[in-house]
């Protein structure tokens, strides 16, 4: 019978399968890098506001975040403030700055300001600001240095990831509650064994992995 193929046919489809094989992998690896990328997380991005709001300045001040996001001991929503917080200030101080023209023309209308939300969860993932307050788990944990930010952006990518390496190991990160909102905090040498005590003196139920369960997050 007369040879159909060329003998370097068994070649070429050999190398053809090893390079699909390598095409396939290097596309996951690369599919991978853009998925953790700043593009897709927006880490380190400041985010536009209708009004440039910088944290740094107002705590610098000295207000507390429970100044504004008066909700986050209480509720699951850390709350935004309504104009009128802002008002308190400014009428009185920079009343007549142009770059504090949408907040007056907020409140003259009646009408919310329209804040572009810097961390925004899926709707399919349910976070209680209140249940990590009050478990010992501070601010700047989650928000990075809020304090030393001109314009918010995310520190963390929010990815259910990074939520978990807090889950699986909570005394890493938790802090006395007293210093929840301290975002100089810093973690002492022997973090861990403090951890677990304040897991308890919290009363954080850590037994039978009840901190990694779905249902927690996703109701």
């Amino acid at each position: 019978m007369t040879q159909i193929f060329h003998p370097s046919a068994n070649t070429l489809a050999r190398v053809s399968i090893v390079a699909g094989f390598f095409s396939i992998a290097g596309l996951l690896v690369l599919g991978d890098a853009l998925q953790k990328s700043t593009y897709v997380t927006e880490v380190n991005m400041p985010r536009e506001q209708v009004v440039p709001f910088s944290h740094k300045h107002h705590m610098a001040m000295g207000l507390d975040c429970r100044y504004c996001h008066t909700s986050v001991e209480e509720e699951a929503f850390a709350g935004i403030p309504p104009t009128r917080t802002c008002m308190n200030c400014h009428k009185l101080v920079w009343n007549e700055a142009p770059i504090l023209q949408p907040v007056r023309d907020s409140w003259m209308n009646n009408k919310p300001l329209e804040w572009n939300r810097v961390h925004d969860l899926p709707q399919f993932a349910y976070f209680n600001h209140s249940a990590h307050v009050n478990a010992g788990v501070g601010c700047s944990t989650c928000h990075g240095r809020v304090d030393e930010m001109p314009l918010v952006h995310k520190q963390n990518t929010l990815y259910m990831s990074w939520c978990l390496d807090c889950h699986r190991a909570p005394e890493n990160f938790v802090r006395p509650r007293d210093q929840v909102f301290n975002m100089a905090w810093e973690p002492p040498a022997d973090q861990v064994e403090e951890g677990k005590k304040l897991l308890e003196l919290h009363k954080v139920d850590t037994s039978n992995f009840r901190m990694l369960d779905c249902y927690k997050c996703h109701r």
